[in-house]
C-alpha cells in the first residue's frame, strides 16, 4: 500500500478508530461464526454459504487493512487554525448552486473522511479542489461529469 498522507479532522479520526475496532472485535466473530456454519453443511467445493462467507471475509480483512494503512499514515488537521477567510481543509463552505438556484454546505475534509450523505467533500473531489483558497463572494465553475456547474461562494466558517 502507499503510503499517501491522509489529512483527517479529530472527528475523522475517531470515525475511523471506532470503524476499526467494531471491525475487529464484532464483524470478525461474525464472519468466523458463519464460516463455522456453513463447514458444518458439508461439501465445500459446492457449498454456497461457505463461499459467500469467505468472500465476506476477504473483503472484511481488506476493509481493516485499508484503515490501518490510513490511521499508519494519517496527517492530522489542527482544527483551531482552520481559517474563515479563504477556503482550506476542515472549512465549512455555504455555496449557491445557479444551475439549482439554492444554497448548499460542504465541509471540505481529506480522502479518508469524505462522505457525500453528510456533505462531506473531498479535496480532491472536482468542487473540493476548486474550493480551495477561494474567498467568499468567488465564483467558479467546475465541469462535472454532468457538466459544468457555476457555484458562488456565501459564506465559509469552521466547523
Amino acid at each position: 500500500m502507499s503510503d499517501k498522507k491522509y489529512l483527517i479532522t479529530n472527528e475523522g479520526l475517531r470515525k475511523l478508530e471506532e470503524e476499526l475496532e467494531y471491525l475487529k472485535t464484532v464483524k470478525r466473530k461474525e464472519v468466523t461464526e458463519k464460516i463455522k456454519v456453513a463447514r458444518g453443511y458439508g461439501d465445500l467445493s459446492e457449498n454456497s454459504e461457505y463461499d459467500e462467507a469467505k468472500n465476506e471475509q476477504a473483503f472484511l480483512e481488506g476493509r481493516i487493512a485499508e484503515i490501518e494503512n490510513k490511521l499508519k499514515n494519517v496527517e492530522l488537521i489542527d482544527e483551531s487554525e482552520i481559517s474563515t477567510d479563504v477556503v482550506s481543509i476542515g472549512s465549512t463552505v455555504t455555496l449557491y448552486d445557479y444551475e439549482f438556484e439554492e444554497e448548499i454546505t460542504y465541509t471540505i475534509v481529506g480522502s479518508a473522511e469524505a462522505d457525500t450523505f453528510e456533505n462531506k467533500i473531498s479535496n480532491e473531489s472536482p468542487v473540493g479542489s476548486e474550493l480551495i483558497g477561494k474567498k467568499v463572494n468567488d465564483e467558479f465553475v467546475v465541469n462535472t461529469p454532468g457538466g459544468p456547474c457555476k457555484y458562488k461562494i456565501v459564506n465559509i466558517e469552521r466547523k
